[in-house]
Parts: C-alpha cells; structure tokens; sequence
C-alpha cells in the first residue's frame, strides 16, 4: 500500500507520528475487547480535528479503500476490530467538549470524549450525562452512539438514542450531514434520522459532534443490596418488583463466580455464600424516594433473601457499585479468557433463563459468570475457558450460540447494548427473515454503496473481517505478551 496513490494522499494529511503502518506500532489496534479475534490494518491514522477525519473518509470512498472508526476499543462484539486491507481511524484525539448549556442542559461533544468526563464536566451544575455502561471510566462516546450502548440505569432512564439531541456525522461517502438540534422540540418531526444512525455499529459513517441531553442529579439515592440462596429466586425477585409498579433506577444481578470475581478484583465486601445478589437503587427526589423505599423493602422481604444491606452513606453505595462495575475485569482473574454475551430476555422469563443457562453450563462442563441488567432482561454470561487447550473457544462459542438462542425462543433479542459486531452475524437470521436482513442491506447501500464503512460486520456472510484466536495467541508465541 506504501506506494499507492492513497498511501501518498494520507501523508498530505498526518504528520508520521500520526500515520501509523509499522507492526510493533499496529498492536494495539489488531484487537478490540473481544479478544479472541485479532486482524492488522494496513495503516492507522489519528485525526486531531474534524476536517482531518473527514478529508480520509473522502480519501477512502474515491479510492475504495474500508474503514473502521475506534475510540478506546471496548467493544465487546468486535465492533471495531480493523478491516482486512482497510484502515483504521482512531478518534480518541477528537475529545473536546465543545459545549455545555446548563440552562439547556445539553453537552455537544466530540466522539473522542469519554463517557465520564461528560458528567464530570457537568458536575458543577448539579448535572449528568445518564448512560453508564461498565466501562464508563474509559469508552467514548462515538463507541456508545455506534452501539447504542445502555448501563446499570438504562432500566428508568434508557440507552444513548434516549439520550442524543443531535448529531453531525461525515457519511460513508464524505458528505457531512446534521441530524436533529439541541431543542427537544424538532423531536419526533419528520424521520427518526437520529435512531436511525444511534446503534448503526459504524456502517454508515463517523458522529463527529454529538449534542447529548444532560440531567439534574438526583436529590436522593436509596441502594438496596439482596442476597440470595440460588439465582432464580433472585431473578424471580426482579418480576416482582416490577409487578408492584416500582420503577427503580437499576436493578442488576450477580451470581456467585460474579460475586467471587468482584471480591478478588476489588474487595466489594459482598455477603459471603451468596449465590446471588440483587442490587436495587432508588433515585430523584426525596420525598418519593422514602416513599418507594418502604414500598420495595416489603417487596425484596417477601422475595426470599436472606440478607438485605442499605447503603447508608455515598460511601457505602460507592462500594456496592465498585463491586458491580468491576465484575466484568475482575472474571479475568477466574479464567484466562472468556466470552460475554448480552442476549435479553422478557423480564417475566428471567427465572427460567437463568436456570436454563446453568443446565446449559453444566451440560457443556463450563463455567458461566451471570451479571447482568436484571430490570430491563439483558443478560451477561460470562462463558469461561482457556484458549490455549484445541478447541476450547470453538466449544466455548457454541455455550454462547445456544444460550442466545435460547434468548430468541424467549421472545428476546440476541443482543442488548454490546451490537452484532463480527461475533453475532452467524445469528441475525434467528432474529430476522431474508427479507429484513436485505432491506437493511440495502437501506446501508444507499449510505455506503461501496460498503467501505465498518465492512465485514453484523451482516451473516462475506469474508470475515478478522481472524480467530485458536490455541496460542500469536502475540505471546512471538513472546511479545503472556499470559502466566
């Protein structure tokens, strides 16, 4: 590719430390949070403003040349692993806030922006930016746009689409549109451009400012921490919480290899024996708040726990949630891989598909780590195994398979916030029929009719756009990493 007219046209663009091609400066980008399938682009660029990103979007249409767009790489469906023969535009330079309306209460920011600092820019205003997925601390929000990404609290206050006012975005083939405003008023007039783009795992081009919708921070929290015996109880515990016409803020669940992991990982302090915990949190303002409190304690003691804590201070609700947010590293110190999925499931059927999953763990000899976002049926097993033994991932992958159709049978969904990615494609016609497949095939050709943008992902067929990790990872055979 170095001496190809497009090669020639990046370097017009980015200085050296930012046009990046050599191996050893490529590694960080072969993989994304889905380790388990790893791919080299041909070059890496890193944009530090909007037109940089938009002059290569306009460079990769004429030449044809595919494209991925990624932010810190947490995708937990291969979402931004590179392309074959394609490039990689990392956007995490592109970090400015470049607005906060307290008045308002919007943000307009770069997709480069960190989840958090969103919330810690609007702190002084006794604001925040409500989506929370676990990797808060470090994913970006282009990453959460591209997947429409959820959190702890998506159960009262929804995922990103709920959240996004407006967007700009360069599409597939350079041109720069704009999607919505930073009124709510123009919401709902004309075609939902905005939910069309929100969760479109990068197919149609690059958010380059988001307008999101900030909210006051609650007068009061109330975070309710149940344990239980065995995990249906504890799923059944979440149907009747929502029978009694409670909404909390989150409900989420954790079994007991979650509850072990979080313990190892950061000293949560959790009830010991548990086999499973539920944490509910209460939120806005006070006086309902003390109101649904005596309401959902009645509710979690007729439910069957054994042990109920109450936060009683912020530092004490801190912690219950450091355990939470923490399970999903903290499983790497269980296994030395795993495999999550976010399949979801009605909320009346939690019960049954988590007794299902342990029949299915059990059936397969491996061990499978449930913490999920009980309230709204999204479920995260964690299917544990080690990539070194042959046919370990192979046989780990079809746990998964069945476990997400197990979800589909349900009346749910193969995926909740985490995207189809590269890993799902196999199972999109479990959800849809050729014909819904085709129609979005081609709704994305009018967008992208070379199919440059994030190609190879969440459609069934086509080349792969990455390559499996069976036994060794290539990496620690060339002794550059290891895994002891």
């Amino acid at each position: 590719m170095n001496d190809q007219p497009f090669f020639s046209a990046l370097q017009k663009i980015y200085p050296k430390d930012r046009l990046l091609t050599q191996g050893v400066q490529l590694l960080a980008y072969e993989s994304d949070a889905l380790t388990s399938f790893q791919a080299k682009p041909t070059a890496v660029v890193i944009p530090e403003t909007q037109e940089e990103a938009i002059e290569t979007v306009r460079l990769c249409h004429q030449f044809g040349v595919p494209f991925v767009a990624r932010g810190s790489g947490t995708s937990l469906s291969g979402g931004s692993l590179p392309i074959k023969d394609g490039i990689v535009i990392a956007l995490n330079r592109l970090n400015h806030i470049k607005k906060l309306d307290p008045d308002q209460r919007i943000a307009v920011v770069e997709p480069g922006v960190v989840n958090l600092h969103i919330s810690q820019a609007a702190d002084r205003y006794n604001l925040y930016y409500a989506p929370d997925p676990s990797s808060q601390p470090v994913c970006t929000i282009g990453g959460n746009v591209a997947f429409n990404s959820g959190g702890a609290h998506c159960l009262k206050y929804g995922m990103t689409s709920n959240h996004i006012l407006g967007l700009k975005v360069v599409l597939a083939d350079g041109e720069v549109v704009e999607f919505g405003s930073e009124s709510l008023e123009g919401v709902g007039v004309g075609p939902d451009l905005i939910g069309l783009f929100v969760g479109s795992e990068g197919l149609f081009g690059i958010a380059l400012e988001i307008t999101v919708r900030l909210l006051p921070k609650p007068e009061l929290y109330r975070t309710v921490l149940a344990a239980y015996n065995d995990l249906e109880t504890a799923g059944n515990a979440v149907a009747m919480v929502v029978a009694s016409g409670l909404l909390p803020g989150a409900m989420e669940i954790m079994d007991r290899l979650a509850i072990k992991a979080a313990e190892s990982g950061v000293d949560a302090g959790y009830p010991e024996n548990a086999a499973a915990l539920l944490i509910v949190e209460l939120e806005g303002e006070a006086e309902q708040v003390e109101t649904e409190f005596e309401e959902i304690m009645e509710v979690i003691k007729e439910s069957g726990a054994y042990e109920v804590r109450v936060a009683k201070d912020a530092e004490q609700r801190l912690q219950i949630w450091k355990g939470r947010k923490g399970a999903f590293s903290s499983v790497g110190r269980l296994s030395p891989d795993y495999i999550v999925q976010d399949g979801v499931v009605p909320r009346s059927h939690l019960g049954k598909a988590l007794a299902e999953i342990d029949r299915l763990s059990q059936e397969y000899g491996l061990d499978v780590a449930n913490v999920f976002h009980a309230g709204d049926g999204n479920l995260h097993p964690l299917i544990l195994f080690n990539g070194r033994e042959p046919g370990a991932l192979e046989h780990a992958e079809e746990l998964a398979g069945k476990i997400l159709k197990m979800c589909v049978d349900l009346g749910g969904s193969i995926t909740g916030e985490h995207g189809v990615g590269m890993e799902k494609r196999r199972y999109m016609p479990a959800m849809f029929s050729e014909v819904d497949l085709e129609t979005m095939k081609a709704i994305r050709r009018q967008i992208d009719p070379k199919e440059i943008s994030n190609r190879g992902k969440m459609f069934p067929g086509g080349e792969a756009p990455a390559l499996k990790m069976t036994g060794m990872h290539p990496l620690e055979a060339q002794g550059i990493i290891s895994r002891e």
